[in-house]
């Protein structure tokens, strides 16, 4: 139902992370996009069949993006006008449809190439810009946000759109034509799971 990113372009900018092999002019920025990145090779490229790939994945991804950050971000001007219930049940289906998009595309992503061309430092945190290389496909320029303390990934750009404002302008997209009902979402959401199992 909902393009919750585009899945080569996020899958791309997690892979990323986890391929990544060193940085031009290490800062604590590129430092975070190393430590996740090695521990993300482990398991992207392991030997290990793909179901035991995505729960060891999991973890990873949990502790270092910020799910609920971006969830809120993604619901914009509908989370202040959300109820707690709404809020929570809305961030719990949120987690799942973003983890089950980038799990799905584990097993796709192997020969991948990656290197750090710069860090700068934005409003919305450091952004780490890096090439990505697949075997015969065409490099992709991506950028990671990361900042927080402890810090975690708060937005991807891909092909120049942030992967957080796209998923908001289709969340708010939906939720103008549901007079706002954060409930309509959170039951779309649920069968968009619901329809994944």
């Amino acid at each position: 139902m909902f393009n919750v990113f585009s899945r080569r372009t996020i899958l791309g900018a997690v892979v990323s992370l986890a391929v990544a092999t060193g940085a031009a002019h290490a800062n604590p920025a590129t430092d975070f996009v190393n430590s996740f990145g090695g521990r993300l090779a482990g398991v992207v490229n392991s030997k290990e069949p793909l179901e035991q790939k995505k729960k060891e994945v999991l973890p990873l991804l949990k502790e270092n993006v910020d799910i609920a950050g971006i969830g809120r971000y993604c619901l914009g001007k509908y989370w202040r006008t959300a109820t707690q219930a709404q809020r929570d049940k809305y961030l719990s289906l949120f987690d799942q449809v973003l983890v089950n998009t980038i799990t799905d595309q584990i097993g796709s992503y192997q020969g991948v190439s990656f290197r750090v061309t710069s860090t700068t430092t934005t409003p919305e945190g450091e952004r780490v810009n890096a090439l990505i290389d697949r075997p015969g496909q065409p490099e992709v320029n991506m950028q990671l946000v990361i900042g927080g303390n402890p810090p975690k990934v708060m937005d991807m750009y891909g092909e120049g759109a942030s992967l957080r404002m796209n998923q908001r302008g289709d969340y708010s997209s939906y939720l103008a034509r549901h007079n706002g009902d954060v409930d309509a979402l959170n039951a779309a959401l649920e069968r968009q799971l619901s329809a994944h199992k």
